[in-house]
């Protein structure tokens, strides 16, 4: 499992349509990130590193947040590319979850219209539009899974930390962890 880059893993995690939470329950590790972080390195993270491409030869990658725009596709096939094992962390990268919500509400420029057009001050619409700074949106928001093939499901809104360690730990032992019972796999 582990590459050998001085005899440690090589960590990612990426965030795509998503509130962060599921990083923000990675961050209550607490005294695990001390561990965690003898046998890491993290090579790709918004919480992790300052670091803008992604790298090749990833061993695991944490991925947060469902594919809701080109951007979010682009770095999901780049991550499944160079990441041995892929873990979909979360209910957004799961089943979309809350970020999904905008599949019940129909055309991908109806939503923008409303969201950016009609909720918003009239001076940040012309800087948001679609060939501004906002990525162009995907018809549906979809779970990664409907994107690349994934090797773990760790659900949870957000998975608590207990939970996350409980998935980590086993990496940094080369297994792989028991996605079993409801402390492992419940939703919500």
């Amino acid at each position: 499992m582990a590459q050998e880059t001085q005899g440690k893993i090589r960590l990612a995690t990426i965030w795509l349509a998503g509130c962060s939470g599921c990083h923000m329950s990675f961050l209550d590790l607490d005294e695990f990130l001390i561990d965690l972080a003898q046998k890491v390195e993290v090579v790709f993270s918004p919480v992790g590193s300052d670091i803008k491409d992604y790298p090749e030869n990833v061993d695991v990658c944490l991925v947060e947040g469902a594919v809701a725009n080109e951007e979010n596709l682009a770095l999901l096939r780049q991550v499944r590319e160079n990441t041995k094992l892929v873990i979909a962390f979360g209910d957004c990268a799961v089943t979309t979850n809350v970020t999904g919500i905008r599949n019940q509400k129909g055309d991908q420029n109806e939503i923008l219209q409303r969201g950016y057009g009609e909720l918003t001050d009239e001076h940040q619409w012309p800087q948001q539009i679609p060939g501004g700074i906002l990525p162009p949106l995907l018809p549906k928001v979809l779970p990664i899974s409907a994107v690349v093939p994934i090797d773990i499901y760790l659900p949870g809104c957000p998975p608590s930390a207990e939970r996350i360690k409980a998935a980590i730990a086993p990496l940094l032992e080369g297994k792989l962890p028991e996605m079993v019972g409801r402390e492992m796999i419940k939703f919500g």
